[in-house]
């Protein structure tokens, strides 16, 4: 597939196009349109190690595919959800291209990034639900705090809770940051790490006013790629 197309003086010019591992349809299994039925776009290629990653088969390969040939096949699902994932999507420096593309689509948008790269190109119609990586995540001093003053309500933070070392962390920065003024907070749980219930009841206990959330797709589909 070349990189490159002709202008109308007949010089070359590049084409915008993302490394993608795949793209497919299915129910969101977290966060605020937990439920929906989304087209999901995963991009190839992570900076990132976390211990708990379920998508290390998106760390490298995948295919070329140009904007247009995207949103060719997101347009092929009845729904007005669309999530770009990874790997980690802003390690390619054409994803907010992308990302401007679906909103002026008219496409509800939301981007999952792990908060370790600049998040400040992001088109502001997007949902940004950024992760802060916890202590057992083994991948802490990859958090890119400058990200939180550029949270606003329609964004979303989660955390993936592994242990009570993890959660007795995340609380900390919710009060260091303010968190809970700045937009939603999810914790979830590490799969098969910790119990559920040993999550709720932490929050219960503490009063503590963010969203618990379980990953449905590890429910519904035990986690099976593309789906």
């Amino acid at each position: 597939m070349s990189a490159n197309t002709l202008n109308e003086t007949g010089e070359a010019t590049p084409v915008s196009r993302l490394r993608i591992t795949e793209i497919f349809y299915s129910l969101q299994g977290e966060a605020r349109t937990s439920g929906y039925a989304t087209v999901f776009i995963r991009l190839t290629g992570c900076p990132l190690r976390c211990e708990y990653c379920d998508t290390s088969y998106a760390f490298k390969g995948g295919e070329w595919f140009t904007f247009d040939e995207i949103l060719s096949e997101v347009k092929k699902y009845k729904t007005k959800h669309v999530t770009v994932t990874g790997g980690e999507p802003l390690a390619q420096k054409q994803c907010p291209g992308l990302l401007k593309l679906l909103c002026d689509e008219g496409y509800d948008v939301s981007l999952e990034t792990s908060g370790a790269l600049d998040i400040s190109l992001v088109d502001q119609r997007v949902s940004r639900v950024m992760d802060l990586k916890t202590p057992a995540s083994k991948e802490v001093d990859k958090n890119r705090y400058e990200n939180i003053a550029l949270l606003t309500p329609h964004d979303q933070l989660k955390f993936v809770i592994c242990n009570r070392e993890d959660y007795d962390w995340a609380v900390q920065k919710i009060s260091e940051y303010d968190l809970l003024s700045k937009c939603e907070v999810f914790f979830s749980t590490s799969h098969q790490e910790l119990k559920a219930q040993t999550l709720a009841g932490w929050i219960i206990e503490d009063q503590l006013a963010v969203r618990f959330q379980l990953q449905l797709h590890k429910y519904l589909w035990d986690d099976e790629p593309g789906r």
